[in-house]
């Protein structure tokens, strides 16, 4: 259906490589660089990605170095950046300007779940999308979704006309109750939509999945664990694309080793990672995959992704010091667990639909009230 997508790997930029506060353009370059030259062609962004520095990185580091029809470029429709219908247009247009583009090969309406949907549907937000189609303006318009099944069906009912839907798939996610991933793959199945994948490696969490778990998944042959969570996403015969946020060269070497000669899994490799699966639940992880969108809005400034890794260091990897030494560092200048005044706008837009006021409690009775 996409004849001009390149590969089955796509360059995904939320979790870009960085230097201190600001992202490392120098390395981004050579990871674009060995993405391109190994022959795919995919990047993906949104504005709030970085705080909106991603789109900037990639004009940096990708539009201004590659000729136009080197690359393809997806962005989103982010539900916080329009206020209404007049929003959408303008912003769209500040979206091209800063990747410097003058049309965009994929747009997705965000992170579509109940919370806010209405808000697109109010604001004809799949209408403009459409209208910037026949415009020229965009060649592909899909949807990523955070949300049930029975939610997906809908909007793919209401919304026969788009092309594609991204979706959490992985492994650990494949029948979690928060996320069922394999429920939604077989909805968009059912309406006949190819699905880009997103979180193949649970943001890292797939990596370091404990020793027993990697001893297990090691039977299917050798490979790092990121490999077999890219390959168990890319062997769904309805998957066109799999991203994977990359921060570190050497992940976007495995990545593309992984990918570059994509060898599927059989259904018996696929089922020692389901297998895998239970194992590492049995760790009693907390699964945040650090995407921070709970952090945006944290009237207390709370860095609640990089607290539940202390969390997780401790309890799950038993490694009390490192876990205690990078609380303190986090906490020294506030955002204490303890400060949360439960308003609730992070579990509002968290993709895992964690209990993090619940799980903010479980950090400040570790680290803050130790006799």
């Amino acid at each position: 259906m996409f004849n001009e997508i390149k590969g089955k790997y796509g360059f995904g930029c939320m979790r870009l490589p960085m230097s201190g506060e600001e992202i490392d353009y120098a390395t981004m370059k050579k990871m674009a660089d060995a993405f391109f030259t190994s022959g795919f062609n995919y990047v993906d962004t949104a504005r709030v990605y970085h705080d909106g520095a991603s789109e900037l990185a990639i004009k940096e580091c990708i539009t201004s170095r590659y000729k136009r029809d080197t690359y393809l470029i997806a962005d989103k429709l982010t539900s916080s950046l329009f206020n209404q219908e007049s929003d959408i247009r303008p912003f769209f247009m500040s979206q091209l300007k800063a990747l410097g583009v003058n049309y965009l090969d994929f747009y997705l309406m965000h992170a579509q779940a109940k919370e806010n949907y209405a808000k697109f549907q109010d604001c004809h937000a799949y209408e403009i999308a459409q209208q910037l189609k026949k415009e020229g303006l965009v060649k592909h318009v899909g949807f990523s979704f955070h949300d049930t099944p029975e939610f997906l069906d809908k909007i793919l009912t209401d919304h026969p006309e788009v092309e594609f839907v991204q979706l959490q798939f992985n492994y650990l996610d494949y029948d979690n109750p928060d996320v069922q991933s394999k429920a939604c793959y077989d909805v968009c199945v059912k309406h006949h939509k190819p699905v880009i994948v997103m979180e193949p490696v649970r943001g890292g969490a797939l990596v370091d999945v404990g020793q027993e778990a990697m001893s297990h998944i090691k039977k299917i042959g050798k490979g790092s664990m990121a490999s077999f969570a890219m390959r168990f996403a890319a062997s769904f015969p309805n998957v066109f694309m799999v991203l994977s946020g990359v921060s570190n060269y050497e992940q976007m070497a495995d990545n593309i080793n992984t990918m570059k000669n994509f060898v599927p899994l059989t259904i018996a490799e696929q089922n020692i990672l389901l297998e895998a699966k239970d194992i590492i639940i049995k760790l009693n992880k907390i699964p945040c995959t650090a995407c921070h969108y709970c952090t945006a809005g944290c009237p207390m400034g709370i860095k609640i992704p990089e607290l539940f890794n202390c969390m997780n260091l401790i309890k799950v990897y038993h490694d009390d010091w490192t876990g205690n030494m990078t609380f303190t560092d986090l906490t020294k200048e506030g955002g204490l667990p303890s400060s949360c005044i439960e308003c609730g706008q992070c579990e509002s837009v968290c993709p895992q639909h964690l209990k993090i006021i619940a799980l903010l409690k479980d950090v400040a009775q570790q680290f803050e009230h130790k006799e």
